[in-house]
């Protein structure tokens, strides 16, 4: 037995991923990383090393794995995977909601099979509804959720986010789903079928715009760098660069005294945080004024002596060199399947006693299928002869 746990987190839960796109295996790393022994899903005929496989992206999404490979379009294949299925703990899928009843891993055909399973659909529009057979991908849904019409500068159209936010939004509340399923499966003893999707996700996302309109009738816009309701927050030009600057408005008082300007604190102009939201464009004016003229580092140092939230504005790899950054330890450095050493994210929370790794690179396609299916019970005859009839890969 190769599994190899990540982590004593999840130890000994089995995870079957039939997911694909992003947001599945995004949900399905925080199992693995966590211990989880997962087992990735994938199907005969596929390329066995497309280039795809060594970037950088794929390898993140799918270390801590091992692959199998299964014709699940067939009667037989189906077979297999009931099989797993009765040894599972939790099946994650991203199919549309049509295609697994037609393929036969549809909840009410699992829970027959093992009561305790828990599985996890994720999908563009949600399970039903006028959309569900509609395809939907990241940007689709950072425009139609309104994500994109907040996002930007006033003026200059919508703007996508530049990472993919709502997969990976999708994929982490997924996987909370699943481990507030396996919570109550501790006192109950039975399984349930978890659903989200990334339109729901990312109008939950939405936050405090969200509350805004609903409690308030408030609609949101783009208004750049600057924060819907916090001023002076933005981004700001110094002597040789830019800076973030967000104070909160307890702290206008510190904030006022760090540029120079003390009467500012007791001006009835500017003293509430609600006539400051009414004169912002002649707040961030005369903040600018200030910033302009002095480097970043002078500025850095100021405000964070005045207790100011503050910070540069980093490229990716000025990120990840920043000495916090690099004190956190935030990659680990593991071989890849061409035998090269890769650097990969690491879990951004730690658990004292049980830690997350990266313990396994991203698996060869069908790398475990003969492995996996011995350890589910599965004999060497009957391996070979689904192997010959091509309905494992």
């Amino acid at each position: 037995m190769t599994y190899q746990p990540a982590s004593k987190a999840l130890e000994g839960l089995v995870v079957l991923d039939m997911t694909h796109m992003r947001a599945g295996p995004v949900c399905v790393r925080q199992l693995a990383d966590w211990g989880a022994n997962v087992i990735k899903i994938d199907r005969p005929g596929d390329p066995p090393d497309f280039s795809g496989r060594q970037e950088g992206d794929y390898q993140n999404k799918h270390r801590n794995k091992r692959s199998i490979a299964i014709d699940l379009k067939s009667k037989r294949g189906q077979a297999v995977l009931h099989r797993l299925v009765q040894s599972a703990d939790i099946i994650v899928e991203n199919f549309r909601p049509n295609i697994k009843r037609k393929l036969k891993f549809d909840y009410e055909t699992l829970q027959k099979l093992n009561p305790k399973i828990i599985l996890c659909s994720i999908s563009a529009f949600g399970q039903d509804g006028p959309y569900q057979d509609r395809v939907g991908v990241d940007q689709i849904i950072q425009g139609m959720s309104g994500l994109m019409s907040i996002n930007g500068i006033p003026g200059q159209g919508p703007l996508r986010v530049g990472i993919p936010i709502v997969d990976i939004c999708a994929g982490l509340y997924a996987a909370l789903g699943i481990t507030t399923a396996l919570v109550e499966r501790n006192k109950s003893g039975r399984g349930q079928w978890v659903q989200t999707s990334l339109i729901e996700c990312m109008m939950f996302f939405l936050d405090i715009q969200a509350a805004r309109y609903l409690a308030d009738g408030i609609v949101g816009k783009q208004v750049g760098n600057e924060h819907p309701t916090g001023v002076p927050t933005n981004t700001y030009k110094t002597k040789d660069g830019y800076i973030n600057l967000a104070p909160v408005p307890s702290m206008w008082g510190r904030f006022c005294k760090a540029i120079g300007r003390p009467e500012l604190i007791t001006d009835p102009d500017f003293s509430t945080r609600e006539v400051r939201r009414a004169r912002r464009r002649e707040i961030n004016s005369m903040v600018q004024d200030f910033i302009i003229q002095h480097e970043t580092a002078y500025l850095l140092d100021l405000f964070e002596k005045a207790e100011v939230p503050c910070g540069p504005i980093y490229n990716i790899e000025e990120a990840f060199n920043d000495p916090q950054v690099r004190h956190l330890k935030m990659f680990q450095s593991i071989t890849n399947t061409n035998g090269e050493e890769v650097n990969l994210p690491r879990q951004p929370f730690a658990l004292s006693r049980t830690p997350s790794r990266i313990s396994r690179r991203n698996p060869k396609f069908s790398e475990h299928t003969k492995e996996v299916l011995s350890e589910f019970g599965f004999s060497e005859n009957e391996i070979e002869e689904l192997s010959s009839s091509k309905i494992i890969g």
